[in-house]
Parts: C-alpha cells; structure tokens; sequence
C-alpha cells in the first residue's frame, strides 16, 4: 500500500476493542485500587530511607557525598524518566508498560536491600527511580484514559492522597523499621515489594484499557536531552558549596550546559513528529502557568517532609519513630485536603477556586513554620504542619486534573507527565538549594559559638555534627540550637516560592470541566 511506502505518512489509528466505552463506579475502583497500591510503594520509598539513612551509611561505611546520593539517585532517576514513560503511554499499550514499571522497581527494590557497598546501593536506587517514574506517569494517564475529567477530580483525589499520605508517611515507617529489633534498614526496601506484586497482580485483572494501534516514531534525541537537561541542574547544586565553590569555573559551566541543554530540547521537540515533550501543549496558558505553579509546590511537598523530620530528630532529640509521629499532621492534612476538593471539584465542576484557597493555606502554613526555632513547643510546629497539608492537597493532584481537561485523551499521558516532571524537578533542586541553607547557616552558627567556649570546645565539635548523641553536652547543645534556628530560615524561603503558586492560580482562567474522554466528543455534545 501507498500508506507503508511513504514514510512520512501516519498510519490511521485503530483502537482495539478490547476495552469498554465506559467503566462502573466498582470497576474503576478495582483498577485504582492496583494502581494507588503500586503508586503507594513507589512514592514512599522515596522518603522511607531518610530517618534510616544514618543507620545505612553507618552500615556500609559511606561518606557524606555518597550520604546525599542515595536520595539524589532515585529523585534523579524518577524526574528524567517520567515525562519518557509519559509519552510512551501515548503511543504503547498503558496496562503493560504500568507492569513493567512495577516490575522495574521491584527488581530495585530487592536489590537495593541486598547491596553490600553504597555504590552497589545507589545503582539500584537509580533503577528504583525509573521504575517510580513509569508508575507515576502511567498511573496519571491510565486514569486520564478511562475517566472524564468532570468525573475525574473525585478519583483524583484518591490519587492525590496516595501520593500525599506516601510522601510524609515515608519517614514514620523508616523510623519504626530502623528501631524494630530484628527487621534493619534492608527492611525499608523490602517492604515494599509485596504490595506492588499485588498491585501487579490486580491489574492484570481488572485493567482493561484501550489501545490506539498507529505507526510510532519514538523520539530518541529528545529522550538524551531531556536527561541531560534535567540532570544538570541536580547535579550541580548536589556539588556546589561541596566539591566546588557557588561562584566558580565550575557553576558556570553547570549553568550554561544546562541552558544549551534545554535549548537544544526545546529545538528538538518542536521539531519532531512525536515528541516526548509536546511543545505545542506547554505553549497553552493554563498548562504552562499549571507547570510553573507545581514548581513552587514540588519545593514545599519535598521540604516540608525532608526537613521537618530533621528538625525533630536534631533540635527536639527525639527518635526516628517519634519524628515519624510529629508529622502525622502534615499527612492528615493532605488527607483531607486531596479528598474534599477532589469530591467538590466533581459536584461543582469549579476547580480555580481550590487551587487559590490551597495556595493560601501552603503560604500560612510555610510562613508560620519560618518562624520555629530551638524553643517553639512541637504542638505549635504540629499545627502549621497541618496548614502546609491542606495546602498540598488542594493543589497537588489539582493541577494535573486541569491540565488533563486542556487535552484529548491521546495526550493525556505526556501532558500529565510533564506537570508531574516539573513537580519533580521543582522538588529534587528545591530540597537541594535549601539543604545547602540549612548547612551553610548552622556551619556558621556552631563555628561561631564553639569559637567563643574557646579550643577546647571548638577540638571538640570536629567530629559529624549530626551524630548529635556522641557529642559533648555543650557541643551537642549548640548544634541542636543552631538547626532549630535555621530550619525556620529555609521554610521562610519555601514561603516565598510558594507565593507563585498563588499568583499562577490567580492567572488561570477557569474552564469547565469536560464530561467525556475526549475533546472533540465534548464539542459536538455542546453544538
């Protein structure tokens, strides 16, 4: 045929039957019930190992650097494959690439517990993220796929608060495995594999979904750059202050491979056929202000439950499992947060104003959290937790349902994946940048009073200034001063990024809501 021969023509898309035109309130809840359990396991490995990290380094004899890779590594990986994964849910079959994903990171998983070296940990950690970025991606589009978006906000919410109660509940469940007797820090990874063996096995029998069989051109450069984009800047800001100064020969070089890099992207997607980021799509103005405002929020969702847990364990001196406690109502909050908006969003079709009522509560509850120190009771930190959580949950997965209701149900896998990589990326440099605060200002602050108890005190705080037990009680009382002083700096600066999630959501213009799958079916039911 004329059709095969030219190879610039697309071959017509035809969907396999295999699939219903429309699903049950009970079968879409069989189908959400694998992907939230495969979604749960993914997220919340990212944040399991942060109260067992010590206990792991110690373990495995590693350095701070490599410390900081264990978390890097799987963040990294996640972020630069999940807009991959994305698009490759447009153009294969969605029920085995979620399979594969889950397979990916079990594999990781079960390896990551057995390393009996730190770089053996973090090539493993690296094979986690992958698998956690085809689960975040495909999990996104599976539901963009056999839910309209009016109906979508109420599913979405449970998909918001999987990935809420996952990311702040990971701490809680790392701290209470590390301090069980006879479980260990291998437990932390092996944990979560006999969920996602359920989570595959529920899907393979409840998921049917649709798949649109059409000549594909898979866009290989645009996969290297993005990679290379995204990484950069993880990269550097991993090493700057550490390896080499902010304001060097070397930042620079960071700096400017990482414009040519997404330069180069930009030119590559624009012009090929298929590309792994649609251009096209970012170029409309809910999509784009809805990228920039997860940006803001990735930064607060990874802070809030990186460095509060922290603040609990140093300045308060409380266990892994009790830091775990204090933040439950973080995890609450968000709770509630993703289920009401996401039920009121599908009773009212009105979405605009959940994302400025949650930016809100996100800008108190940071704000209020700037001003903690080494004095402030834990019930007052409890409280603003609980602001920062009802913040998250209104925006978190909201701003995916908006940018999914600007597409036809053939982009809904990338166009999700792109909000959901910026959310990322926003989060990995956000953590990075504000973890290099929070150090620069407490090197500061203990140099400057263990100087001032004079040598003996300051020989004496040369050891890890976080092995806080196996200091001297003055020392100790100083470093435990000086990060509940300085945690409160690094959430005023979260505050102040968060503001842009309020002005994007002001920006927006509010569309309805469509109540079927796809655009064109939506516009001949309005004519």
């Amino acid at each position: 045929m004329q059709l095969e021969d030219d190879p610039k023509a697309v071959a017509p898309e035809r969907v396999e039957q295999s699939a219903p035109e429309s699903y049950t309130h009970r079968e879409i809840m069989e189908i959400l019930i694998g992907l939230l359990a495969a979604l749960f396991t993914a997220i919340i490995s990212s944040t399991i190992v942060s109260n067992a990290l010590p206990t792991i380094i110690a373990d495995l004899e590693g350095s701070q650097a490599q410390y900081t890779w264990v978390v890097t590594a799987s963040l990294l990986a996640m972020t630069v494959s999940t807009p991959v994964w994305g698009k490759l849910s447009d153009l294969f079959n969605k029920k085995l690439l979620v399979q594969v994903s889950i397979i990916v990171f079990v594999i990781g998983s079960v390896f990551a517990g057995l390393s009996q070296n730190v770089p053996e940990l973090i090539a493993m950690r690296v094979v986690q993220g992958i698998g956690m970025g085809g689960l975040t991606a495909n999990a996104q589009s599976i539901i963009g796929s056999i839910i309209p978006p009016r109906e979508r906000g109420r599913y979405s919410g449970y998909l918001g608060a999987t990935m809420a109660v996952a990311t702040v509940s990971g701490p809680l469940v790392g701290g209470v495995i590390v301090d069980t007797p006879g479980l260990g820090w291998r437990w932390t990874f092996y944990v979560c594999v006999p969920l996602a063996l359920v989570s595959l096995v529920m899907l393979q029998k409840h998921l049917h979904i649709a798949t649109i069989r059409r000549r594909v051109q898979v866009d290989y450069l645009g996969i290297v750059l993005i990679a290379i984009a995204a990484s950069l800047p993880l990269l550097w800001v991993s090493f700057a202050g550490d390896s080499f100064a902010w304001m060097s020969w070397q930042s620079a070089a960071f700096v400017v491979g990482t414009i040519l890099a997404w330069v180069l992207t930009v030119r590559v997607e624009l012009r090929h056929p298929e590309p792994m980021v649609p251009i096209g799509v970012i170029r409309e103005r809910t999509t784009a202000l809805a990228i920039i405002g997860s940006i803001a929020v990735g930064v607060a969702i990874f802070g809030g439950s990186v460095f509060i847990g922290q603040y609990f364990q140093v300045a308060g001196a409380r266990t892994p499992t009790q830091a775990g406690l204090l933040t439950i109502p973080l995890m609450l909050g968000s709770l509630v947060g993703t289920l009401l908006s996401g039920r009121l969003i599908t009773k009212t079709g009105f979405w605009k104003r959940f994302l400025v009522l949650g930016s809100v509560l996100l800008i108190i509850g940071l704000a209020l959290l700037a001003t903690i120190d080494h004095r402030t009771p834990e019930w007052h930190a409890m409280v603003f937790l609980g602001f920062v959580g009802l913040g998250m949950g209104m925006l978190m997965q909201n701003y995916v349902l908006v940018v999914q209701n600007t597409v036809d149900v053939s982009q809904v896998g990338a166009t999700s994946a792109v909000v959901a990589f910026f959310r990322s990326l926003g989060g990995a440099v956000g953590v990075s940048v504000l973890g290099a605060i929070l150090a620069a200002q407490v090197k500061d602050d203990v140099t400057s009073k263990l100087a001032a108890l004079g040598p003996a005190a300051s020989s004496a705080g040369g050891g890890s200034l976080l092995d806080v037990k196996n200091l001297p009680p003055q020392v100790a009382e100083i470093v435990r001063e000086a990060y509940g002083d300085a945690t409160g700096t690094i959430f005023l600066v979260a505050a102040c990024i968060s503001v842009v999630s309020l002005v994007t959501a002001l920006l927006m213009k509010e569309v309805p809501l469509r109540t079927t799958l796809h655009k064109t079916d939506d516009v001949d039911a309005n004519a």
